[in-house]
């Protein structure tokens, strides 16, 4: 069992917890990781570029004018794609990026990011992060007092006084631990888990 130390919103150690090394200790392998990131940017990507084709245009389907005799070059209606205002030949229509890895692989990733957290000292845990009204300031006097920066902060539950409170704090994002993935986890330097959560967090992974 990995060992890590429980702090308080003050930064004082109270505690002390263990971490299964099955999740948070387990050895990294970054083409694993890579796949899954892979994957979840590509299922982000909207898709929705688009173009009006040839039939998408709105105009008579009338022949300008004849095909021979004018010494012009050939045409057929106003929706052609050479004249302005006509449709696009090879535009982008909307579609799909996502794609799908096997669940065993993106649960092995998920233990892997949480494993290079701990590993690379960036893993803290916190008992409780209590606010008592919605204010920005006060969640920075927590913040500061951790002496953390560019953090994702999970919990076990909805917390809307910590979440307003942080959601205007650059370099900050709380993430509920049902919502934790590896893409967030790798993108921001350090790691905050509150102690409840863990328990969520084996309970997911240990299945």
């Amino acid at each position: 069992m990995a060992v890590i130390e429980v702090q308080n919103i003050n930064g004082e150690k109270v505690s002390q917890i263990d971490l299964p090394d099955n999740i948070f200790n387990v050895p990294v392998k970054l083409v694993v990781l890579h796949e899954v990131t892979t994957m979840q940017m590509a299922c982000r990507r909207s898709g929705t570029a688009s173009v009006k084709h040839r039939s998408d245009v709105k105009g008579s389907g009338r022949k300008l004018f004849r095909q021979k005799g004018t010494g012009r070059a050939r045409r057929g209606d106003i929706k052609a794609p050479l004249l302005r205002g006509g449709g696009v030949v090879f535009g982008p229509d909307p579609k799909s990026y996502s794609y799908n890895v096997p669940k065993k692989v993106k649960r092995l990733a998920l233990k892997m990011a949480l494993s290079s957290k701990f590993q690379g000292n960036c893993l803290f845990v916190i008992d409780r992060i209590e606010l008592e009204r919605i204010k920005t300031k006060e969640f920075l006097k927590v913040f500061e007092a951790l002496n953390i920066k560019n953090a994702l902060i999970i919990t076990d539950k909805k917390n809307e006084n910590l979440e307003l409170s942080s959601r205007n704090v650059p370099g900050v994002k709380i993430l509920r631990s049902e919502g934790l993935n590896v893409y967030d986890i790798l993108k921001y330097e350090n790691l905050v888990i509150l102690s409840s959560a863990i328990m969520a967090i084996e309970g997911r992974l240990l299945k």
